[in-house]
């Protein structure tokens, strides 16, 4: 006697393949957001590579900084800063403007993920829940 597969069994199986087809899809079409967020937002001033500009804007490659004020960081972005600041010793004090407003908690989430795991950072992953509870801290999240 021949054993049977069950169709029900195969159906299952079907569902959750096609399942993890789509899921995988989702994430992977957003892997980069974070990079091109960057690209659009950031890297005019902090540099292509987060290299900063000499004495003027600071580096985000390697940045003490990001490691030291993890916990301000989703605010930093959102509204900005003015007044001194100190990044592996050396000090600045320039204006950052306040990202756009149309940067939503997600968009945050993606840029400081993707600054904290590029040019040899080795920082920990944000959540979008962190970020948002960061930004209603400072009154600045949007809820997205």
């Amino acid at each position: 006697m021949k054993p049977r597969i069950q169709p029900i069994l195969v159906l299952r199986a079907l569902a959750v393949l096609a399942g993890g087809a789509s899921v995988v899809g989702c994430f992977s079409n957003r892997q980069n957001e974070g990079a091109k967020l960057y690209a659009s937002h950031c890297s005019n001033c902090h540099g292509a590579a987060g290299e900063g500009l000499q004495r003027l804007i600071p580096p985000l490659a390697g940045a003490d900084y990001l490691v030291k004020n993890r916990s301000g960081l989703a605010c930093l972005v959102r509204k900005g800063m003015q007044g001194p600041l100190i990044v592996n010793g050396v000090d600045y004090n320039q204006v950052m403007p306040a990202a756009d407003t149309h940067l939503t908690d997600s968009q945050i989430t993606n840029i400081l993920n993707f600054v904290q795991t590029s040019w040899g950072n080795k920082g920990e992953i944000f959540t979008i829940r962190e970020v948002s509870e960061q930004l209603r801290g400072c009154g600045a999240s949007d809820g997205q």
